[in-house]
């Protein structure tokens, strides 16, 4: 997974976000849907996340990785 440098996490729109009010977990390709999935279950594991906010994640990430 190519790492996103901030003018390109930047240029990004909100809807390339798994949490996009948060601009959070940023997906611009199946790499990184992926990434966001696996960071976004081990941080629901954590507490961090509420399930609805993984719910979001994990669906956004759905939508790119079945293109």
């Amino acid at each position: 997974m190519a790492e996103l440098s901030t003018n390109d996490r930047n240029a990004l729109p909100d809807t390339a976000f798994g949490l996009p009010d948060k601009r959070t977990y940023p997906m611009p390709d199946a790499a990184h849907a992926r990434n966001a999935k696996a960071r976004a279950a081990e941080e629901f594991n954590k507490g961090i996340l509420s399930l609805a906010e993984r719910t979001q994640i994990d669906q956004k990430a759905d939508q790119i990785l079945a293109r």
